[in-house]
């Protein structure tokens, strides 16, 4: 499976199929069309340090805390057409750890944004303050 300047051995993936859950009658209940995808990002040795190191520092509810990432894949009626589903989501995701984030650089903000914001507070604070003890009679 190529994926950017990467390629992941089909041996590291395991697949399981299982049956979907949902509406679907007699084929939900009795084909396993559904495909649990585990891509073992800890200990792959076809990413790089660095790529391995984002994608297990996102917050992602998929993976689990051994560095496991678990796809679930059911949109669709048939095997293939989830397992394919569960291959494109997995290489989104290492994808998307591929791109090195931009640093952010502070900044300060201009002196004449902060005197429009400070200018609209004692605006606000004013309409407040003529409310007081009014209407209440």
């Amino acid at each position: 499976m190529q994926i950017g300047g990467l390629s992941i051995d089909d041996d590291a993936l395991i697949e399981r199929f299982v049956r979907a859950s949902g509406p679907g009658g007699q084929n939900v209940n009795k084909v396993a069309t559904a495909v649990e995808l585990r891509f073992d990002v800890a200990g792959s040795p076809s990413l790089p340090e660095p790529v391995r190191a984002r994608l297990l520092a996102k917050r992602d509810r998929r993976m689990t805390a051994e560095g496991v990432l678990v796809i679930n894949a059911q949109r669709f009626r048939t095997q293939e057409r989830n397992r394919e589903d569960a291959r494109t989501r997995l290489a989104a995701f290492i994808e998307a750890g591929l791109h090195v984030p931009t640093p952010r650089i502070a900044t300060k903000p201009t002196r004449a944004s902060k005197e429009r914001r400070l200018g609209e507070k004692r605006g606000r604070a004013s309409i407040k303050q003529g409310r007081t003890g009014r209407g209440w009679d």
